[in-house]
């Protein structure tokens, strides 16, 4: 069986698959997402299902570890229809995602996985914050690195810098699921049809350069994670941390979405590139740039 073709699917393999996986990478991917309106023209559990997709291609070209079943439901959603919505976006209390996902690494570190890779496909703000916090800290609490990040932070530098049902998405769901997208549907929506640019700008040759840079990321970190001696995964911690902190800062004295904004207006988009080739230091110095100052909290 060729590695494109080889079960990495926890829910499917029989013990002996199991075993050679965790043996060849003790590596388990956690993919996130929730069921959400993603206009009329995308599947309505895209988040989980890119994740998950993303997840399963980067096992196979890692190759080893196994992907555990897509977990559906997050922080935050459309007040839209066929929407489930667990916690609130703007709740800074969290009594469900982050001790979920806490216990979740606590059973996969007791399972003997060295290392652990949670994406999110849905990425409201403080599931952002969330997803990343508990990666952080269940690194220091489990002494093995736990990566926690949205899929769209591994390929800003291609251009894809998060969206809701538009170019950015539809088009990694059109690549990964092409039977889940009817973009000409889209035409019915009055609001993510309302302008022809979904439309003309989304298409799968676009998702799939979104996915190849993504995949190739998160299995090249995958392969490094489980060897990591104590001052990289100590390096990884912090700028992981410094991540958040910046991103709570942001929120808490501007506003919810600030330190994208950031981002953005910055051009700081090479943390998938930092990561991959593990340059922490280079996110921690990019982490510093996000921080609001001052001045910016006044206005």
């Amino acid at each position: 069986m060729s590695d494109t073709e080889r079960n990495v699917h926890w829910e499917r393999m029989l013990p002996a698959e199991y075993r050679a996986a965790v043996a060849a990478l003790p590596v388990v991917f956690l993919p996130l997402g929730t069921v959400e309106w993603h206009g009329e023209h995308n599947a309505l559990g895209l988040d989980s299902l890119k994740a998950h997709a993303l997840c399963v291609e980067a096992a196979r070209r890692a190759g080893g570890g196994v992907v555990h079943p897509p977990v559906y439901g997050g922080m935050g959603g459309l007040d839209k229809p066929a929407t489930v919505v667990l916690e609130g976006e703007l709740a800074w209390e969290n009594y469900l995602l982050r001790p979920l996902l806490e216990q979740m690494c606590y059973e996969f570190h007791r399972q003997g996985f060295r290392a652990i890779v949670i994406v999110t496909g849905h990425y409201g703000h403080n599931q952002q914050i969330v997803v990343r916090e508990v990666g952080a800290r269940m690194t220091e609490r489990l002494q093995i690195p736990v990566l926690g990040t949205p899929e769209y932070w591994l390929a800003h530098d291609e251009g894809y810098l998060g969206d809701h049902a538009g170019i950015g998405e539809t088009s990694l769901l059109w690549h990964l699921h092409p039977d889940l997208v009817e973009i000409e549907r889209i035409r019915e929506d009055p609001e993510y049809g309302a302008t022809p640019d979904i439309e003309r700008g989304s298409s799968p040759e676009l998702g799939r350069r979104y996915a190849e840079c993504i995949i190739s990321r998160l299995a090249t970190i995958a392969r490094a994670m489980p060897g990591w001696d104590d001052a990289k995964r100590e390096a990884f911690s912090r700028a992981e941390h410094a991540l958040v902190r910046a991103q709570v800062k942001a929120w808490r004295t501007v506003g919810p979405w600030a330190a994208w904004g950031e981002l953005i207006q910055q051009g700081l988009t090479r943390y998938g590139e930092f990561l991959a080739s593990e340059q922490f230091d280079e996110i921690e110095r990019m982490a510093s740039r996000l921080a609001p100052t001052r001045e910016q909290a006044k206005q």
